[in-house]
């Protein structure tokens, strides 16, 4: 198995300038790849209180600062971009990089980068649909002709710089719709679960539809790859001074939860690290976790957070090192199915 570091660049400490929060991610990447974590991936949202509105060019920054890490995208919201110009950013980066990208792709969701981009909830599955398959043959195709509902047609369109990749692995976020399950199956290319709202049950159940889409596309069944999520993350020397430490983050969580009317589903931290994928307790409850998780998806990534989300950089920083350090040796030798 491998680990991901995601981060949505939450923006909360105004104390802080946004140049400060971005400069934080550069260096949580730099540290991801100290300790020798696979990869670290930016999310993509244009609404507060996020400042991960592009991407690429966080991570264009990340590839100068690192050499070997994997740079990946969590998501890439191709619903609301011109294919084309993504492609040019994501080819662009690729070869600064020196072909360490993958991406994740996915609708995106919230009201106001429908406000911005002018998507509607009846047809952002459409776009979403018609972006990544001519995003798709640009990756591939030095010269496409294409013709779709969404944006003006291409003929024998040329796109530079050509990607350093060939073919870029894309994954497919996957939460709560059969639609991204689908369009994953339908061209052979692996899924990644959100698995982090709810219990293990519906996510289950996508990934099963997958599996089932998969084979019905006639592909091989030993290349499907799976990834998946984790609702939150701390590691300690034991279980309670992991539940100690995360008690009142987790509980922060709820108050903001039902503040804006959302009923939490899983009301206490107990209960979160009983029936949520939230990674918190000690080495051996995280190992067996994972455990658990992967007998019922068979997944090869998990990501897990690479924001501090209450703790200080102290508690972060000891968090992550004893990961890599006890946890993930352990489970770096379960395989995908």
């Amino acid at each position: 198995m491998k680990f991901l570091l995601l981060t949505l660049i939450t923006y909360f400490d105004k104390e802080k300038s946004p140049a400060q929060r971005l400069r934080e991610v550069v260096d949580s990447a730099v540290l991801g790849e100290e300790l020798g974590f696979d990869g670290f991936a930016v999310g993509e949202r244009h609404e507060r209180p996020f400042l991960s509105s592009a991407p690429p060019v966080i991570l264009s920054h990340i590839a100068a600062r690192t050499s070997t890490i994997r740079l990946w995208t969590g998501v890439t919201t191709l619903s609301l971009l011109d294919p084309v110009r993504a492609f040019e950013d994501y080819s662009t980066l690729d070869n600064l990089s020196g072909g360490r990208l993958e991406l994740i792709v996915g609708k995106g969701n919230g009201t106001a980068q429908a406000q911005l981009f002018h998507v509607t909830v009846e047809d952002q599955w459409e776009r979403q649909r018609e972006s990544y398959e001519l995003f798709r043959r640009l990756w591939r195709e030095p010269s496409v002709t294409w013709e779709g509902k969404f944006r003006p047609s291409l003929t024998d369109a040329e796109t530079w710089p050509r990607p350093l990749q060939q073919p870029i692995t894309v994954w497919h976020g996957s939460a709560t719709s059969k639609a991204s399950v689908e369009l994953a199956a339908q061209y052979g290319d692996p899924l990644f679960s959100a698995n982090v709202t709810n219990p293990i049950e519906p996510y289950a159940a996508l990934i099963d539809f997958y599996r089932e889409r998969w084979e019905f596309h006639g592909h091989d069944p030993s290349a499907i790859r799976i990834g998946a999520g984790s609702a939150g993350f701390y590691v300690a020397r034991t279980s309670q001074e992991a539940l100690d430490v995360y008690r009142p983050i987790w509980q922060a969580r709820i108050d903001q939860f039902r503040k804006v009317g959302v009923e939490p589903v899983f009301p206490t931290i107990e209960d979160a690290v009983e029936r949520s994928s939230a990674l918190i307790g000690s080495p051996q409850q995280i190992i067996d976790k994972v455990h658990r998780y992967h007998e019922r998806f068979g997944h090869e990534v998990t990501h897990l957070s690479a924001d501090t989300e209450g703790l200080t950089e102290k508690q972060q920083r000891a968090s992550l090192e004893l990961f890599a350090s006890e946890v993930a040796p352990v489970l770096r030798q379960l395989k995908g199915r």
